[in-house]
This record gives C-alpha cells, structure tokens and sequence, in this order.
C-alpha cells in the first residue's frame, strides 16, 4: 500500500470514529439551519476563533479578540483588530474558509470532518483548512485534485 493509501485509511478510520462518538464531527453545535454549512464550536466560533482575515494579511493564524466580532449566516468569527473586521465586512466570501471550515481532504473524500484551523493553506486566493498535519501534507501534495473533489461533493454534504 502506498503512502498515500494509507494516509487515506487512516483518515476514513478517523472519520469512522468521529461518527460513531461524535467527536471530530461539530454537528451538534450546529442546530441552527443558517449555521450547518459552517464548522462551528460549541460556543457558536468558526476557526475556534482565529481571525480569517490574518491568513491572508499575516500569512499565519492569528487568534482574534470577542471586541472583535461578526455574526455572518449563524456562524460567530472574531477579529484581531478592527481593521480585519471591517475588511471581513466588506468582502466576507473573500475570507471564509472553504467548505464552511471543514477539513478539504475530508469533504475531498466524502465527509464533514472537523477543520483545525492552525493546518490550513491558501490555493487561489481561498483558505483551505484539513483535520491534522498529516492529511494538511498529503492535501498540499495535490491540492487541485482534491478541490476538484470536495467541489463534487460539497453540495451533497452543507446540509448535513
């Protein structure tokens, strides 16, 4: 078995057991309809509160602070400055994660697997988050092969 095929075995063993104890999977904190397109914490955060915005501006995640906050389609981001905020305001698709946070290699396979924000990439101007560094290398291995994927299956998986 390649590198590769078992990096995959092992993610669908993750994503297997995510479903059976419900750990890795944030479905329950998305009783909201308006939030279920977005990975969110029990608390209502997407990125558990990392600024999206500093990806793009710091190139590096950067928590942000609650006097910094937006409330965008049932999903609670915060900001490390103002700035970050208001530029999040004006263009909020420029800055949200791809496939509502959710890892990429994840939905690229089939599932709505939690995404950890400190393991993430940028392709085409979009950020990209994945599960653990290990998928996050096997994802940047090929990114495109894998957008093209999760492009597939992303409206099968948003609502659930």
């Amino acid at each position: 078995m390649t590198v590769t095929g078992k990096l995959r075995s092992l993610f669908l063993v993750i994503v297997a057991a995510a479903m059976v104890c419900g750990a890795a999977l944030p479905a329950a904190a998305q009783s909201a309809p308006q939030a279920a397109h977005f990975n969110i914490d029990k608390k209502g955060l997407l990125l558990r509160g990392y600024d999206p915005v500093a990806y793009f501006t710091t190139g590096a995640p950067v928590k942000g602070e609650a006097q910094w906050t937006v409330t965008h389609k049932g999903a609670t981001l915060y900001f490390a400055s103002a700035a970050n905020r208001d530029a999040f305001m004006k263009t909020p698709d420029k800055y949200l994660p791809a496939y509502g946070g959710f890892c990429a290699y994840g939905v690229a396979s089939g599932a709505k697997v939690d995404g950890d924000p400190t393991v993430w990439k940028i392709v085409d101007g979009r950020l990209y988050l994945n599960i653990n560094k290990s998928i996050g290398r096997t994802f940047a291995a090929d990114p495109a092969t894998y957008i093209r994927r999760a492009e597939q299956n992303w409206p099968k998986l948003k609502d659930k």
